[in-house]
């Protein structure tokens, strides 16, 4: 390889966290004009890298080279990396929700003129962003507020404001984990653009189907150490490879099976009929509407759809009123009727709910994994109110064995985890609980392919319990693979249901596209 079409050389990287070496002696070279993606289980040191080269790690806190067209730099900041031209994207989104896109885009890098003596020169600010988000092919106001527009736009939006920093080495970390499948590609789409234009990337991404499809190089990196770099120049390298590669083995399966024996029961679990429920603030706008569903003992049922359909809002308003306060319907569990007015009606009635979001909502990162694993049923562990710590400890170091917990000690602030183990301890919380119903939402997003596989096989034998499961599932090949039965829902209704026998991508997509064109044709008359 020619080195003046090298532009990244990062030399013997080693990176330490007390006694915990987190990389060792990491090569990772990035030629001009590619995309290169940097694959490996959670915990493998990806993050670690990217942010060693941006600056978040300073140089001194840790050993290695950092080559930048072919010149050795010593980044202690974010802004010295910036400087360069290398700018890092992360998975949660650096934006102001009440800024507006303009703003964002040039938050820290103002638009000034030599007559404004410093002070922010708006209409070139407007028009500069306007020309960045036609270049990234985003219709909309700079003026329109951050949290008024979806991820989808979002991104695009951090991708403007990379533009706008002179970029020249973008570092995408899992860039589309929150976007559905049309804004995948419309994103990936967008990077290729780019790459045909000479901009370098370097992407993380759990999703192997995207990265085979985008990247030319794939670097693997396995327990802190690059293990190889792959020539994928014509897409050709399959998915079982990337994965040999970061497991170390062969996954003959990606899904796995249940055991032969397992029936699912006549028993209906859960049932929901007529689900009602109104924007929170717009309280004439239905995003769920007239839902009903069955879910019964030993089944799992995915819920698809695109994002914005109304699955995440169902699961919430279902779990005590989460979400919205003008809701209405029926609920029976284990065919007796219910009332969740609250997570402690639903909780107490056998539902539980993993949610999406969680570092947000699910988790308290700053507190031990022992205190989040047993949070949703403290009540076990007391006795007259008072904690028993012990009970704590020993429950938890159990949870931690059951669900493959990898982690110092429970005493660990589970913040400091990979996400997947922190998904891991979310369903531990969970699932000690003791639901009879337990819905997860993206249960995989953002986790690699050896976290999947374990919950995976945890979701087979929570349903071997004679526990009923409801996934809802942005990745269709995850709800065909692991789902009975799958509703498909679109602008808040069910428009279809199948058995997974007869479901595919294709019958799953033409549900959705044949109800949106329904309801476009009724608004057009």
């Amino acid at each position: 390889m020619s080195e003046q079409n090298i532009l990244l050389k990062m030399k013997n990287i080693t990176k330490r966290f007390g006694k915990v070496t987190a990389l060792k002696d990491v090569n990772l070279e990035v030629k001009e004009g590619e995309v290169h993606a940097l694959v490996g289980e959670n915990g493998a040191g990806k993050s670690t890298l990217m942010n060693v080269l941006s600056g978040i790690y300073p140089y001194g806190s840790y050993e290695g080279d950092i080559i930048f067209d072919q010149e050795t730099c010593r980044f202690n900041k974010i802004h010295d990396s910036e400087s360069k031209g290398i700018v890092i994207i992360h998975q949660e989104l650096a934006l102001v929700p009440y800024l507006s896109i303009a703003e964002n885009m040039f938050l820290g890098n103002e638009r000034t003129s030599a007559l404004s003596n410093g002070v922010v020169d708006w209409p070139r600010t407007y028009q500069r962003a306007k020309e960045l988000l036609d270049l990234v092919g985003l219709d909309e106001d700079p003026r329109t507020l951050i949290k008024d527009i979806g991820v989808g736009k979002q991104q695009l939006v951090e991708i403007a404001k990379a533009i706008a920093k002179n970029v020249r080495l973008l570092i995408l970390d899992e860039p589309t984990a929150s976007l559905n499948e049309t804004d995948s590609q419309k994103l990936l789409d967008l990077i290729a653009k780019f790459r045909d234009q000479g901009m370098t990337s370097i992407i993380i991404s759990h999703k192997l189907n995207e990265i085979s499809y985008i990247a030319n190089s794939i670097t693997v990196v396995r327990d802190g150490s690059t293990i190889e770099t792959m020539d994928n120049s014509n897409h050709d390298i399959s998915e079982d490879r990337i994965i040999a590669g970061m497991v170390g083995r062969a996954l003959s399966d990606r899904f796995p099976k249940r055991k032969p024996e397992h029936k699912i029961s006549d028993d209906v679990l859960l049932e929901v009929n007529n689900w009602t429920v109104h924007h929170p603030l717009n309280t004439e706008r239905k995003v769920n509407d007239n839902v009903s569903i069955k879910i019964h003992r030993g089944e799992v049922v995915g819920f698809a759809g695109l994002m914005g359909a109304g699955r995440t809002e169902f699961a919430k308003s279902l779990f005590g009123r989460s979400y919205g306060t003008k809701i209405s319907g029926d609920v029976k569990i284990n065919g007796n009727p219910v009332k969740l007015n609250s997570v402690t009606d639903a909780i107490n009635a056998g539902l539980a709910y993993v949610t999406e979001d969680r570092k947000g909502d699910g988790l308290v990162l700053e507190n031990p994994i022992a205190h989040n694993m047993t949070l949703a049923n403290l009540e076990a562990l007391s006795k007259y109110l008072v904690l028993d710590k012990d009970l704590e400890g020993a429950t938890a170091k159990k949870l931690k064995v059951d669900l493959n917990v990898k982690c110092a000690s429970v005493d660990q602030n589970v913040g400091n985890l990979s996400g997947g183990n922190q998904q891991k301890v979310l369903l531990a919380k969970w699932i000690f609980a003791h639901p009879d119903v337990l819905i997860l939402d993206e249960p995989t997003r953002g986790i690699d392919v050896g976290a999947k596989y374990e919950i995976y096989c945890l979701i087979n034998k929570l349903v071997e319990a004679g526990k009923a499961v409801l996934v809802i599932s942005s990745e269709l090949p995850e709800v065909l693979g692991m789902c009975d039965r799958i509703y498909v829902m679109n602008e808040g209704r069910i428009v279809a249901e199948m058995p997974r026998a007869e479901a595919s991508q294709e019958s799953i997509m033409a549900a959705i596209l044949r109800t949106s064109g329904k309801k476009q044709n009724l608004e057009s008359k």
